[in-house]
């Protein structure tokens, strides 16, 4: 976000985005479905200090047309996911709305929109790059914790 913002209206919304990029949503599934199973809150899962790899940069809003963008991610040089912002379930501008209905956007929040199917699993070793047409494309390898 480019300015805090709170009960935000869809014709406004795009307004308060400073811009995109990527965001890579990286999640411990084992941790994840242990805590599901037991009924605990499984946010753990996505919340070790690397499991977020952002960028390689942000592109201004009036460069991007997020409605109409192709995503894809690459696993050791094989295609895993392909889409289009098109089919997003939700608006760029809805979930701000709804976000922003909740709590209050502050300068530099970052609202990872989700991800097309073609999940997987990763493992030390595998070269992930995820890219979005336009914006950029953010590569990683997979390392165990040290």
């Amino acid at each position: 976000m480019k300015e805090g913002c709170w009960k935000v209206s869809k014709e406004e919304a795009l307004n308060y985005v400073l811009g995109f990029t990527v965001f890579n949503d990286v999640t411990a599934r084992d941790i994840q479905a242990k805590e599901m199973k037991e009924g605990m809150p499984w946010d753990i899962a996505k919340g070790f200090n690397t499991f977020a790899p952002v960028g390689p940069e942000i592109i201004p809003t009036d460069d991007v047309d997020c409605h109409n963008l192709n995503i894809w991610l690459k696993l050791n040089g094989e295609i895993k996911q392909n889409s289009n912002t098109e089919n997003m379930i939700f608006s760029v501008e809805d979930l701000i709305v709804y976000l922003s209905n909740i709590m209050t956007l502050e300068p530099l929040d970052i609202i990872a929109t989700g991800t097309p199917e073609g999940v997987g699993s990763i493992k030390a070793g595998d070269f992930v790059e995820s890219g979005i047409d336009g914006i950029g494309i953010l590569k990683f390898t997979v390392e165990d914790e040290k």
